[in-house]
């Protein structure tokens, strides 16, 4: 009966992250949660499993989007090659340090995204300015660091690039998820196979939540797709993330 239980919590929570990593981010709040609280993993371990379920919800929710029309990387391509070169340093970092100590400072950067997300909500809910060129002294090494932070820790990655892609690159809160999806799918192979010949990534376990956050992956990219109203969607759930993320790493209680 506890297997059972224990079952029934990975799936959920997996179809639940791959869908809030499709539509916002920081679903991995809730895998890593499972891996490491439920499931017993350690932190180093958890890390990198989570890479697996983070692949095949890119994948598939790639393919949605693709199969839709709605993938032109015509503009954004270079910001794709600059994330995967950050993420190799990243991903050396996590191999090397703990991230107990950044999730000390990680905490207070939650609080300043939520303000900046609930300032001038109009901002995002606003179409592609395909006119706006953000300079390269700044969208170069800013496409590094985000790649270095996801292939270091991954967690909370989405909110950070969606918050740079649409404030600060002008676009669409629709498109930028496309884009973060194929750049999170992208770094997070390659950091999954380094991982992997690391010998630190759990496998059984790795599958088995991968299994439902594909599947929830899938449902998020069907909605975003059909729906006309998904960058409201997507803006309410970026905010509710941010807020339980804070409750979390703050040991809050409602």
């Amino acid at each position: 009966m506890m297997d059972l239980f224990l079952y029934a919590i990975i799936f959920l929570g997996g179809v639940l992250a791959g869908i809030i990593n499709t539509l916002a981010g920081n679903g991995s709040a809730i895998t890593l949660t499972i891996l490491s609280e439920m499931m017993g993993l350690p932190g180093n371990v958890a890390n990198a499993t989570n890479r697996i379920g983070i692949v095949g919800q890119s994948m598939t929710s790639f393919y949605v989007f693709q199969r839709k029309g709605l993938v032109d990387f015509s503009r954004t391509w270079h910001y794709l090659i600059l994330m995967i070169l950050g993420s190799l340093g990243g991903v050396w970092l996590a191999l090397t340090i703990s991230n107990k100590a950044f999730i000390e400072v990680f905490r207070f950067l939650m609080i300043l995204m939520l303000i900046v997300i609930l300032i001038k909500p109009e901002r995002w809910l606003r179409e592609t300015d395909i006119n706006h060129k953000p300079s390269l002294w700044i969208s170069v090494p800013i496409a590094l660091i985000i790649g270095f932070y996801g292939g270091f820790i991954q967690m909370g990655m989405g909110i950070f690039f969606l918050i740079i892609m649409v404030l600060g690159a002008k676009f669409s809160l629709a498109d930028a998820n496309i884009l973060k999806i194929a750049g999170v799918g992208l770094y997070t192979f390659l950091a999954l196979v380094i991982f992997a010949f690391m010998g630190i990534v759990d496998w059984e376990a790795g599958l088995l939540i991968a299994v439902a956050q594909t599947f929830g992956g899938y449902l998020g990219a069907v909605f975003a797709s059909n729906n006309p109203n998904a960058n409201k969607w997507a803006h309410r759930l970026l905010i509710v993330m941010v807020i339980i993320s804070i409750i979390q790493l703050f040991d809050l209680t409602i």
